[in-house]
């Protein structure tokens, strides 16, 4: 597990330096998204050069770990790339710079599968096969306990597939805390992470779940890692 800095942050720390990258430095807290899921677009530039398929699958929450997967998303159609976005939610269900960010894709006529609608889950399902590349943007480093549904067929769905994934922040189903994984968890290719590693990483189920570990910076102010 490659990474560029050995120092921990707890789930719990994180959203207190988010917290006070906005209050006190005046970042506002959608510049920390686009940041993020720029980080990851490009990551995710540099993992298709070496794959033969370039079609990508991007899977959505309903928090801030999906609005950095909508980040991205529109990043990598920016530079042409042919992505299909799934969103495991109800887009009533979103809220804040994730809905900004959601909403900017469909200004963009950008289409997003919403996985309520059995159709799209068929879609989604074929899709997973000719992908080359999963985005895995469905829970944050806030993720304890059990995966429910609808959650747990889709990501059920991400393992059988044994595609190529890139996490955000933490694979899905990974508490980012203790490193104990749900029944059921995404294995990561890699994990795009951000300021810091969490302890999860390194602990009990964490090692096997992963794979290589990249800290981006989102422009937290050194101070506050410090």
């Amino acid at each position: 597990m490659k990474t560029n800095l050995k120092k921990y942050i707890t789930p719990e720390q994180m959203q207190k330096i988010d917290r006070l990258a906005q209050s006190r430095y005046g970042i506002p807290s959608i510049v920390l998204m686009e940041n993020a899921g720029r980080a990851v677009a490009e990551e995710a530039l540099r993992t298709l050069k070496n794959l033969k398929n370039k079609s990508i699958v991007c899977i959505c929450g309903k928090g801030n770990n999906g609005g950095d997967g909508f980040v991205s998303a529109r990043h990598l159609k920016n530079y042409g790339y042919d992505v299909k976005v799934f969103l495991v939610a109800h887009p009533s269900e979103i809220q804040g710079d994730a809905k900004i960010n959601y909403e900017i894709l469909l200004k963009m006529k950008h289409k997003i599968y919403l996985l309520s609608h059995s159709k799209n889950r068929v879609v989604f399902k074929e899709s997973l096969k000719r992908a080359g590349l999963v985005l895995d943007a469905v829970f944050g480093i806030g993720f304890r306990g059990k995966v429910s549904e609808p959650f747990r067929s889709v990501l059920e769905a991400v393992v059988l597939a044994h595609k190529s994934v890139l996490s955000i922040d933490v694979p899905s189903g990974l508490d980012a805390l203790t490193g104990h994984a749900a029944e059921v968890c995404v294995k990561a290719l890699k994990t795009v992470t951000f300021a810091a590693l969490k302890p999860g990483f390194m602990k009990n189920d964490g090692p096997q779940h992963v794979g290589q570990v990249l800290v981006k910076d989102i422009s937290i102010p050194l101070a506050l890692l410090k």
